[in-house]
């Protein structure tokens, strides 16, 4: 752990420009080239594909299992966010995880409104069936909406009737479209990047009138029996933490294993930072771990 490291994040996200107040395109050009924080590890190659009229990218390390793959489901709101925003965190947790990842442009609101991503999603996981990629070793992983996108994936194909994947990786998962958790308000103070009032805008971007407590857009609500083992990792400073509790004692109660991890003294999805914090690349290190054992 270093203080110093910490410190140095926590300045620049205080310190930063106020993203909430640019216009979405603006927004997510400046979340794609905050990506840029954390390279691609060393010997990483990619590789464009489609599916369907939905971008994805395929990224394998040199020592890669060929045989198994990361679905990743990058986070940003539904708003926000993409391929390139996230590269170095997914190529980072694939090197770790010894598996190739895919990782999808998913539609975005306010252009494409629930359940949009759900259904994008599902498409992912058909076409890595299809590709011949067995249940067994295919893994789930998101971070923020993400990570709330993971559980909702993972009901839908369980509830399309297809085998489920070995296991699901959330990183700061939002399950709540109604911000409900009592640390919404308890952490307000010590979050530097989530707000109760940029998430309230980005649900009414995401729902576009459709009901905050449908399962598919809140997890909170859905039933989680019969899903595979779950990893949740959390910051202890995160508005969103109740999200992750919650996650874990609802997917516990439904008889799912489930791992909570709370980092202490870390902000939201803190692994997108990992090229300058050491916690963060232990995090997704620790990650890689889990789902390498859960596809072995």
């Amino acid at each position: 752990m270093s203080i110093q490291e910490r410190q140095a994040l926590f300045d620049m996200l205080r310190n930063g420009p106020d993203l909430a107040a640019l216009p979405v395109h603006e927004l997510r050009k400046a979340f794609d080239q905050m990506g840029g924080i954390t390279p691609v590890p060393t010997g990483v190659s990619h590789e464009a594909v489609r599916i369907g009229d939905m971008p994805a990218e395929w990224s394998t390390a040199a020592d890669a299992d060929p045989s198994k793959v990361v679905l990743y489901l990058h986070g940003g709101g539904y708003v926000i966010g993409s391929i390139a925003s996230h590269r170095g965190l997914v190529t980072t947790l694939g090197k770790a995880a010894g598996s190739r990842t895919l990782a999808i442009d998913y539609r975005l609101a306010p252009e494409h409104p629930f359940p949009a991503p759900v259904e994008d999603a599902l498409a992912a996981y058909r076409w890595l069936l299809d590709q011949g990629y067995k249940p067994g070793h295919i893994t789930v992983a998101g971070d923020s909406a993400g990570g709330g996108l993971t559980v909702a994936a993972l009901v839908a194909i369980r509830d399309a009737g297809l085998p489920l994947p070995a296991a699901g990786f959330c990183i700061s998962p939002w399950i709540d479209m109604e911000a409900t958790g009592a640390s919404m308000k308890a952490k307000v103070d010590v979050d530097p990047m989530v707000k109760p009032d940029g998430l309230a805008g980005m649900v009414a971007a995401y729902l576009g009138g459709a009901d905050p407590r449908d399962p598919r857009a809140s997890p909170l609500h859905a039933d989680l029996n019969g899903l595979p083992p779950l990893l949740i990792q959390v910051g202890s400073m995160e508005t969103l933490l109740d999200d992750s509790t919650r996650l874990a004692a609802i997917a516990g109660a439904a008889d799912v294993k489930v791992r909570l991890e709370i980092w202490p003294g870390l902000p939201h999805v803190w692994h997108l930072f990992a090229g300058m914090l050491t916690e963060g690349r232990e995090a997704l290190a620790s990650a890689g771990d889990f789902l390498k054992e859960q596809t072995a």
